[in-house]
């Protein structure tokens, strides 16, 4: 029977669809990596972006096309993750704007919400590129204002659609260099289309479809960092998150909602838009958060979590044994401050370090885990402070924050644009609390323009770059983005990378050595560096991070 329309129901299927066939197929995009580092991964990024676009949706039975397509971008938004998550929230996002108050959606208007969808994607990215996955769907998005006119089934419309995103897609490869050196087409393109195939399928059929999962990691390894955190360190029990419905809230409405829940609870999160508030605070008393936001409007997406039943058998999983609530006096409210900041890292030893330089909020990720939109809004919400300042320290995480940034309305946000933890380091360093924030911001960013960043990790598999190749196992030696040392062994890769990062210029040599690398031999390698480059300062530092033999920086 041919469809020539789509209802709200129908499009919950198509998302919850389109996201189970991207998410078995992540490891496909994962593999279009172009280099062969242990990083975050494509396929990962968007199969969780778009998962959190499926959970949002699921539970919904409106009818309404417009309603279920602000619902998935408004999960899309939070759960982004990686550069290419977030320019797929931004096509969810478009997508949502141009269906608002639409009930049934013909080919005419969704050829209308996909031109709207590349538009506000484009708009989110500083400077776009052609062949990536913005290419693909701006070239899908003219096919559908070309069909719509002529096609007026939905599967021979998607079909046709679709088509046209393969055959683009086969040319990324050659608009982008670094993608022809690689032999490889463009892996956010990929995972667009394998969302879309899989939204195509549930098209005319009747078949029930839920959320298909990731495998769920290792209880054991996910919760043992927990079994030395005590029940009673836990301030307040219940996690509490929810959405108020309501139409462009006034300042005052949510500056209101806000104090109050502020009262009651901590790590609070109110992010407000043009249909909803949303909200995430843990407090005690989830009942009256609930009253409270009732006087502003209707709720949805409630959840409330008991955090010390959690905590308690996520411990007794790992065999460190139960341990029962404790009900103790609270401590008091954090001090309020002026300025606050945020770093992602991976590794306790460097944790350790930007605690001591001042870094209020550690985002554990990185490399192999990019962290959400919600991930950033929810440490922005644990800190009291007027101005907050974000260090992504990773290329593929300055979007989620940027989109962080402009989803807080009640601080002043700020992301240096760190694409490495030594360039993370060295504009702490900088920090002077007695300047106006303008120039804390300018100082920071001059310092990590100063910083030369190393890194030595391993090829997870066989490639060839450039001139080089790439046997899986290889030991790597990155100079900023590029693969400058191919070797064997970690040591000789390292100093030969030593040789290649530092300068006539070079005064200081920052040496960050990994879990998979012992004192012993990073004091080898700083002795190396001392003798070889004896007009600059050489220190040696525990960041313990995992795949990364060594972080350097060289100023």
């Amino acid at each position: 029977m041919s469809v020539t329309s789509i209802n709200g129901l129908l499009l919950k299927r198509m998302i919850i669809s389109g996201a189970n066939n991207l998410n078995s197929r992540k490891e496909t995009v994962d593999s279009l990596n172009v280099f062969p580092v242990p990083d975050g991964d494509t396929g990962t990024n968007m199969s969780l972006t778009v998962l959190a676009a499926a959970k949002e949706v699921e539970k919904s039975q409106s009818l309404s096309v417009g309603d279920i397509a602000k619902l998935a971008s408004n999960g899309s938004l939070r759960g982004a993750r990686g550069n290419s998550g977030v320019i797929t929230s931004q096509l969810f996002r478009g997508f949502a704007k141009e269906l608002e108050g639409v009930s049934e959606a013909d080919t005419v208007a969704l050829a209308k919400a996909t031109a709207k969808a590349v538009e506000t994607a484009y708009k989110a990215v500083m400077k776009p590129k052609e062949g990536t996955i913005l290419t693909v769907a701006r070239i899908m998005s003219e096919s559908a204002l070309k069909y719509c006119h002529k096609i007026t089934d939905i599967t021979e419309f998607m079909e046709a659609i679709i088509k046209d995103g393969h055959a683009i897609l086969l040319q990324t490869k050659e608009m982008l260099p670094v993608l022809k050196q690689a032999d490889v087409v463009d892996a956010g393109g990929m995972g667009l289309l394998f969302f879309l195939e899989g939204a195509m399928k549930i098209v005319g059929s009747d078949i029930d479809v839920r959320i298909e999962d990731a495998a769920a990691p290792s209880p054991a390894k996910e919760y043992a960092a927990l079994a030395s955190v005590d029940n009673e360190s836990i301030t307040f029990g219940y996690c509490t998150e929810f959405f108020i419905n309501v139409k462009n809230a006034p300042d005052t409405t949510v500056g209101g909602l806000k104090n109050y829940l502020s009262s009651i609870g901590d790590s609070l999160v109110v992010v407000a838009d043009d249909e909803i508030i949303k909200v995430h605070v843990h407090t005690d008393h989830p009942g009256m958060a609930i009253e409270k936001a009732l006087t502003i409007g209707s709720l949805s997406g409630l959840k409330i979590d008991n955090m010390r039943e959690q905590h308690t058998n996520k411990i007794d999983f790992t065999g460190e044994g139960a341990k029962q609530p404790v009900q103790e006096e609270k401590p008091a409210k954090k001090e309020h401050k002026e300025t606050g900041f945020i770093s992602v890292c991976a590794g306790s030893g460097l944790a350790e370090i930007f605690r001591s330089l001042g870094v209020d909020v550690i985002i554990e990720g990185g490399q192999t885990m990019n962290p959400s939109t919600e991930d950033i809004l929810n440490a922005i919400g644990e800190i009291d402070a007027d101005n907050i300042i974000v260090m992504p320290n990773n290329k593929n995480i300055i979007l989620a924050a940027e989109q962080a940034k402009h989803l807080t309305k009640d601080k002043k946000v700020y992301v240096i644009g760190t694409k490495s933890i030594p360039e993370a380091i060295s504009a702490m360093l900088c920090y002077n609390a007695e300047e106006d924030i303008e120039d804390v911001i300018a100082e920071m960013n001059e310092a990590i323009e100063n910083v030369t960043t190393a890194s030595v990790t391993y090829a997870v598999r066989d490639t060839k770059i450039g001139d080089k190749e790439i046997t899986k196992g290889d030991i790597l030696g990155m100079l900023e983005d590029d693969i400058a040392v191919v070797g064997k062994d970690v040591a000789e890769t390292t100093k030969e990378l030593l040789k290649k990062a530092v300068n006539e210029d070079s005064e200081i040599i920052s040496i960050y050595y990994g879990a998979d690398t012992t004192e012993e031999e990073a004091k080898e390698i700083g002795s190396f560096a001392e003798e070889e480059f004896p007009d600059c300062d050489v220190e040696i530092h525990s960041g313990n991070q995992q795949l990364y033999y060594y972080y350097i920086s060289v100023e």
